[in-house]
């Protein structure tokens, strides 16, 4: 279809690593980005080495991703602690930077981009990676995330869209694919510090739906992308939602915005 980069999460599917080298095996354009492997399912060591065999051995298009998780997936399903998330990260990418690697090595460095919300992340993304992938934000979120990375760092945001012209049907789809994210804190808290109240969060109001999903036309999620770009975005990643995770359905909206964006 034209698209360039295809994001890949974790959480309690595939492996994330495993699953980019399947991706990256099947393609020979397409660049794979983890979005995001998280920092305590693996050993620095360990994911300094698969980043650096993935990147070296399909010419470059893997882009990994990292990120703390939350709590209740590394406290709840891996029985690990959760208490110095920032922290734990700046000494996951020191350990990163300085593990052995003795196999052949791409002459261009691996790229890594950090999951980031609040300012610390953001600053640390700017200070020891390539930059931030911010997921479940508005533009406005964008805005403020470019001024704390500067204007070199790569700021690649999320983007979750529902193209459908019923808006009562779209939001209703929206609000189905919202709730798990609002009962994280990580998340909860970084929409108080954009400007959403308790209230929004607690009732899942119109305005929040609004402004964390692009509901509607072809025309609103074209023009939300815009609105990204605007705000000092370089790439921004578009997951599209559809009732009932219907695959046919998001086939044909990816194809309606591969067209839309002239891919």
């Amino acid at each position: 279809m034209g698209w360039p980069i295809l994001w890949r999460p974790e959480s309690t599917g595939r492996d994330v690593l495993v699953a980019s080298s399947v991706l990256l095996d099947a393609t020979s354009r397409l660049i794979v980005a983890s979005g995001i492997a998280q920092i305590y399912a693996r050993h620095p060591v360990t994911t300094a080495a698969a980043q650096r065999t993935l990147f070296e051995a399909h010419e470059g298009r893997f882009l990994l991703g990292l990120g703390v998780a939350h709590a209740s997936s590394v406290e709840g399903i891996r029985k690990l602690e959760y208490r110095t998330p920032y922290s734990d990260m700046v000494a996951y990418l020191k350990a990163m930077a300085d593990a052995p690697y003795t196999a052949v090595e791409s002459a261009t460095k691996p790229p890594t981009v950090l999951a980031a919300l609040g300012p610390r992340m953001l600053k640390l993304s700017a200070e020891a990676t390539d930059g931030a992938h911010p997921y479940f934000t508005p533009p406005e979120h964008t805005a403020m995330a470019r001024d704390i990375l500067g204007k070199d760092p790569l700021l690649a945001p999320e983007q979750m869209v529902v193209i459908d012209g019923d808006l009562d049907r779209a939001r209703s789809v929206a609000r189905a694919n919202m709730v798990h994210y609002l009962k994280l804190p990580n998340y909860a808290n970084n929409l108080l510090r954009c400007g959403f109240t308790q209230t929004d969060i607690d009732d899942v109001t119109d305005r929040l739906v609004d402004g964390i999903v692009a509901c509607g036309d072809l025309d609103v999620t074209v023009d939300r992308v815009q609105q990204h770009l605007d705000a000092g975005a370089d790439h921004v990643c578009i997951q599209v939602l559809t009732a009932g995770n219907d695959l046919d359905v998001a086939i044909d909206r990816w194809h309606m915005l591969a067209e839309a964006f002239n891919l």
